[in-house]
Parts: structure tokens; C-alpha cells; sequence
């Protein structure tokens, strides 16, 4: 009689069993070769679960059957053919329609009468019991392992799986790299395709190197679904449901939101390739069309770059001339410098926060209260939402989408607990805006195109040519410290002493509300990413600084809740007030 060989492996992983199906055939052909009555006549291989029908392999040895090539099959068991009812089925009316006569199996007997068939019949049951009571333990152990706050499976890219404790860590080599990525994107100046070409071009990204796979530059599809993913956020997304992870994230919730909303912003006008510093940022004062850039070479071999407007609408033709880069960042340098102000101003920002330790801590104080009431409703909401699907007053769909949003504002308020480390941070971004204000034309010139790029980006908006001339407008923050270049129209130079600080609070005040809103934030990132470019030294000395004034302020705040003395070091306490007329004196010496 005529045979198929057919052997299985579970997986279609090829890391995984890898040798199953060489040790199948080795044994099969070991113990039918030698018998007369046998004749193999085709080898099928697979590499394919049979929990589900779908097997290519196994359906073409079936029809093969069928057409009368072969009447019987080799196998190393009853569960390599079948692990599901409609395959094992399948096969229990072709031996009952005698289109299959016989089956032989290395660790079963088999015959093929009612007896076996009945056996067979409880073989494939029981092969499809073990799969489904394997499925309903993997489960429970994801179930459990989610509700821990720990991701099943493998760890994507930027995090490694720890064999030890069974839980997600960094990966040193690409955690930080996914985290330049979030920080590009946040600049609101790259696109992901621009993020892409850099990572592969500067940083020299690659995938991690398997056996078969990895060791590739990401594809732009990847870029996007990294962007696009919670996980990276510290949210776990799985079956539908949200849940809090207790991984190490690579950017905040509201960063994470910033970049979705950059990624799916339509009609922007973005430049193919970053080979200009201003393209798809400019529009033509005349015809609103976008303005590009191309080089140019004279005779001599001198080389220029002009911008002009793409001149690409029907009906009469732009007339706007081109203009040459120098002129225009000429011009640019000019609007930045335009921006700066009294650095005495910077020195009184940073004398306030010193002066209104005492005062801010008492707002941290509130403002934690409050965040820690909303986590608290927020809580109670998620087990009310739980009450009302209980009682159907919820479909399955409303259920999940609202508990989705109540566990991404869990999450969010959590991280904005966690980062009120020190009160003093209603005059710090303030002083960075300062700061940079009277650094930005410096580094204008001092910088690349990405960096002037990312400068102009920062400091102004709706930038138009129009003969030759470029119009900026002002960022709202900016717009404000450029209304107030005099410390002494600032601070007042009258005898009421009450105006004194008055005008500077209310002022500084609006500056940080400003700096608190989803633009805002993106220009506070965009300055310490140039801070990490042209001062980086600085910026890791002023991070120190805040670190440790926020120790102390935290050392003070327990010392207060506990009624224990404060051990803060006597020069660490604010500085006395001048009296009234101290404080006339100072204002006008300025």
C-alpha cells in the first residue's frame, strides 16, 4: 500500500523546535522502511500550528489522497494530523469512506475498524483538550501578569525581556535612541520620514541582531508604529483593554499625545528631504503658496542658495523674486535679536524664586492636594465604570472605550504627582525662556541648518517673503517678554512699593501659563534640546542645581508634616525682605 509521510512542528518559529521534524522523519523512516507491505511515496513538512484548519501542506497530501496517489498515512501521532475538530473530523469520514485505508503512527496503533476509529475519535479529543486548556493557562498567565503591570511576550523594540524576573527592562543600545525620537518629533520641525533618514544616516540605527533576522535599518512603517505606540508612554494595550505598566517609559503620557497629534496633522507643509534649513516652513506673501530653496552655481564655481516661492498655481504666475540665504538669515538673526531683553531681568526671576520659596511651597502643597483629589475621583469613576457594566447599563464597547480614557488620566496624573518634586517651578521656565531669549541669536549664527531650523521654529510663527522681506510673528511667550525689554517699565520706578514686585509677579505669572499650554511645552523641549547642543555643560550644572534645591524642599515639606525641625542648612533658607525703602532703592538703582 501506498504512504505520505507527514511531519509536524508546533511552531511556525524556526528558533523554536528546530530539529522536530528532522527527529519525526529519522524515526518514521527508522521503523517503516524495512517492511515490504509499505511504499512511501511523498514526504509533506509543515511548520504550522493545527489548533485552527488552514494547514497548506496538510490539505495538499489530503487531496492528493483523494485523487487515489496514496491510501494511507505515516505520522509520528495522532495529534501531529489534528488538534481541532473539523481536521480531525475530515479525517475520521475518509476512513469511513474508505478513501483513506489505513493510518500507522510511531507511538499509536491503529486500526481501522470501529474500535479504532472510536479510539481515534478520543485521541484527536483529547489533542484538542490540550490545546484549549493550554490556550486558557497562557491566558490567565497574561491576565495575571497585565493586572501586574508587566507585558506577556516579547518586548518591543527599545526594551528587553530580563529570563531572571520575568520582566521588561531598558535595552541600553536603543532605549535611548527611541527616546531622540520622541524628543525630534516633539520639536514640531521633523517629520517621521525625517526621523527615519537620520537614524539610519547619523545615529546609525539598527535593529537587533537574531539568528535570522534584525541587523536592518528601521523602515519608515516601523518609525510610525513606534511613534504611534502606548506602551512607550508606560500604557499597555492588550485585548482591547488599557492598563498602567510598570516599565521604565520613554516619553510622558502628554508627550505622547503631542507626537500623535504632529503625526496626524493634515495639510502641513513639509519639505521631502532636510537638505534646506527653512523649506516648508516659509509661505510667499503674495500667493500664500509654499516658499522652497535650490542651489545655484555660477561660472565662477561659487555656490548660492536662493528661496523663492514654488510658483506652481494655475493663472497668473508669482512675480516674487528669489531671495539669497544670506540675506534671509540675515533677516531671521535680526527678528531673534529683536527678542532679547535686560538680563537684569533673568537675575530678578531667579531673586523671586528665592524670595517666594515659602510661597510656592505652600502651592505645591495645594497643587498636590488637588492632583491627588483627581487621582482619587479618578479611581472612584473606574469603579463605578466596573458597577455599571456589571449591571448591563454598559455595553462591552462604551465599557472599554471609557475605561481606556480613565485609565490614560490615571496614568497622567500619576506621572504629574511623581513630578512635583520642588515648588519652585512657576519662575524656573520663565528664567529658561529668559535665557534663551538673549542666547538664541548666538547660536543662530553659531548653528547648522537643523539647528537654525529648529531656532526659527521656536521663537516665531507664520513666517511669509514678500519682496524679499520676511514677516515673523512672535510666539505668544516671546511676543510677551518682547512687550516688556525695560526692567524699569517692569518693575516700576514710583514710591509705592506695592507696585514694586506686583507688575514683574503678574507678568512672570503669565509667561508660565503660557509655557504650560501643549505649545508652550513644546518650546520649553525645543530649549533644552539646544541647551544640549551649544551648553550642555550648563545644562547638566543647572539640572544639578534644581535637583538638590528640590531635595531641600522636600526635607522642609516632611520636616513640616512631621513637626520635626527642618535640617535644611541655615544658608539655604530664604533671604530676609528688604524693608520698603530697600527696596525703592534697588528698583531705581536698576
Amino acid at each position: 500500500m501506498r504512504y505520505f509521510i507527514y511531519c509536524r512542528k508546533s511552531s511556525e518559529a524556526e528558533d523554536r523546535q528546530i530539529a522536530s521534524i528532522e527527529s519525526q522523519l529519522t524515526t518514521l523512516k527508522r521503523t517503516f522502511s524495512d517492511r515490504t507491505d509499505i511504499e512511501v511515496v511523498g514526504i509533506f513538512e509543515e511548520s504550522f500550528s493545527a489548533k485552527a484548519p488552514g494547514r497548506l501542506q496538510f490539505g495538499e497530501m489530503l487531496a492528493q489522497i483523494e485523487k487515489g496517489t496514496a491510501h494511507g498515512v505515516i505520522a509520528w501521532a495522532p495529534d501531529r494530523l489534528a488538534r481541532n475538530s473539523i481536521d480531525g473530523g475530515r479525517l475520521i469520514y475518509m476512513l469511513d469512506c474508505g478513501v483513506i485505508r489505513d493510518l500507522k503512527f510511531a507511538t499509536y496503533s491503529f486500526e481501522n475498524n470501529s474500535q479504532g476509529k472510536f479510539m481515534l475519535q478520543i485521541m484527536f479529543g483529547q489533542s484538542k483538550y490540550y490545546s484549549d486548556a493550554l490556550s486558557d493557562n497562557v491566558k490567565r498567565g497574561n491576565r495575571t501578569k497585565i493586572e501586574k503591570g508587566w507585558r506577556p511576550n516579547q518586548a518591543p523594540l527599545g526594551y528587553l525581556n530580563d529570563p531572571d524576573t520575568k520582566t521588561i527592562v531598558k535595552d541600553p543600545i536603543h532605549f535611548p535612541l527611541i527616546r531622540a525620537m520622541f524628543e525630534l518629533m516633539l520639536t514640531g520641525s521633523y517629520t517621521a520620514k525625517q526621523v527615519a533618514v537620520i537614524a539610519r544616516d547619523e545615529w546609525g540605527f539598527l535593529t537587533p541582531r537574531k539568528k535570522r533576522i534584525g541587523g536592518r535599518p528601521l523602515a519608515l512603517s516601523s518609525i510610525y508604529q513606534i511613534l504611534s505606540n502606548p506602551f512607550y508612554a508606560g500604557i499597555i494595550v492588550w485585548g482591547g483593554q488599557t492598563y498602567p505598566g510598570k516599565h521604565e517609559p520613554v516619553t510622558t503620557i502628554d508627550e505622547f499625545e503631542r507626537v500623535r497629534s504632529l503625526l496626524d496633522r493634515p495639510g502641513r507643509a513639509r519639505p521631502k528631504r532636510h537638505t534646506f534649513a527653512f523649506t516648508g516652513m516659509i509661505r510667499c506673501g503674495s500667493c500664500g503658496l509654499a516658499v522652497t530653496a535650490e542651489h545655484k552655481y555660477k561660472p565662477s564655481g561659487r555656490h548660492y542658495i536662493y528661496y523663492h516661492c514654488t510658483k506652481r498655481r494655475l493663472g497668473p504666475r508669482c512675480v516674487e523674486p528669489s531671495v539669497e540665504v544670506r540675506t534671509l538669515e540675515e533677516q531671521v538673526g535680526r527678528f531673534i535679536r529683536s527678542l532679547a531683553i535686560d538680563p537684569a531681568i533673568d537675575a530678578w526671576v531667579r531673586d523671586e524664586m528665592t524670595r517666594d520659596a515659602g510661597t510656592l511651597l505652600r502651592q505645591q502643597e495645594e497643587q498636590q492636594r488637588a492632583l491627588e483629589n483627581s487621582l482619587k475621583s479618578i479611581e472612584e469613576q473606574l469603579a463605578e465604570l466596573t458597577s455599571l457594566r456589571i449591571r448591563n447599563l454598559l455595553n462591552d464597547q462604551e465599557y472599554l472605550v471609557q475605561r481606556g480614557e480613565l485609565q490614560k488620566e490615571h496614568i497622567r496624573l500619576r506621572e504629574r504627582i511623581a513630578s512635583k518634586d520642588h515648588g519652585s517651578e512657576r519662575f524656573e521656565p520663565v528664567s529658561d525662556l529668559i535665557s534663551f531669549s538673549n542666547r538664541a541669536a548666538d547660536w543662530f549664527l553659531a548653528g547648522d541648518d537643523r539647528s537654525k531650523r529648529l531656532i526659527l521654529e521656536t521663537v516665531g510663527s507664520n513666517p511669509t517673503l514678500t519682496r524679499k522681506r520676511l514677516r515673523i510673528e512672535a510666539k505668544k511667550p516671546f511676543a510677551l517678554v518682547h512687550k516688556t525689554p525695560d526692567l524699569r517699565a517692569l518693575l516700576g520706578v514710583d514710591d509705592d512699593v506695592r507696585t514694586l514686585h506686583g507688575k514683574g509677579a503678574e507678568w512672570a505669572q503669565e509667561i508660565s501659563r503660557e509655557l504650560q499650554t501643549e505649545d508652550g511645552q513644546r518650546i520649553l523641549h525645543n530649549i533644552r534640546l539646544l541647551r544640549q547642543r551649544f551648553e550642555p555643560e550648563a545644562l547638566a550644572k543647572d539640572e544639578a542645581s534644581r535637583s538638590r534645591r528640590g531635595k531641600l524642599v522636600r526635607v522642609a515639606d516632611r520636616a513640616k508634616s512631621s513637626n520635626v525641625p527642618s535640617q535644611i542648612p541655615p544658608q539655604q533658607y530664604p533671604p530676609k525682605k528688604k524693608t520698603p525703602e530697600e527696596g525703592v532703592r534697588v528698583s531705581r538703582r536698576l
